[in-house]
């Protein structure tokens, strides 16, 4: 299952919540690897593309 209809600036939900208790994620850098960024408090967490396709639910807008 490759998501390939993410881009810059895309909100994303993710399969597990970030500690901060939300799992959606605002994608602020794509490349070999993706930055993506916690809409609830800030805190921004770099992925390997493989693993951040494994680990994306869906894709909001």
């Amino acid at each position: 299952m490759e998501n390939k209809d993410y881009k810059l600036g895309s909100k994303v939900i993710m399969k597990k919540p970030h500690p901060c208790g939300t799992n959606e994620w605002e994608i602020v850098r794509i490349g070999a690897d993706i930055k993506i960024k916690c809409i609830s408090c800030g805190r921004t967490v770099m992925l390997p593309r493989i693993e951040f396709n494994r680990k994306l639910k869906k894709v909001i807008d």
